[in-house]
């Protein structure tokens, strides 16, 4: 696969509270802010279930993280409908994978940026 300095991805997705009660047995992660409903009814999602959304493009590119930075700025809630996008800042090539370093920055329904981030890791060949 070829990719450029500066090519973009993009996907969205709505939460479900499903999907949150979900994550919270799985991960284990029933902290009382997850578990409770706000005061308009709506459970606040995991930020790490909030990060997989990038893991789907990540999983589109053979893309194998080795490193992930992640910075939470807003909490995200059941029914937010979270757009991430993805820019690949740096492409190295090396023999038989690609060193890639990524940015990115996922926005709620809002344009409100929720969370942003980097990552490094390789792509195999």
């Amino acid at each position: 696969m070829e990719l450029k300095i500066g090519e973009t991805f993009t996907w969205k997705r709505t939460f479900s509270e499903v999907e949150v009660i979900q994550f919270a047995e799985i991960s284990g992660d029933k902290g009382k802010h997850h578990m409770v409903r706000d005061d308009q009814g709506r459970l606040m999602v995991h930020g790490l279930l909030t990060a997989s959304i990038g893991t789907k493009i990540g999983g589109d590119l053979n893309y194998i993280a080795r490193e992930l930075v992640s910075e939470f700025l807003r909490p995200v809630f059941t029914g937010d409908t979270i757009t991430c996008e993805l820019s690949i800042t740096d492409v190295v090539q090396s023999e038989g994978f690609k060193k890639i370093e990524i940015k990115s920055t996922y926005s709620n329904q809002h344009g409100k940026e929720v969370l942003i981030g980097t990552s490094h890791g390789i792509i195999r060949e």
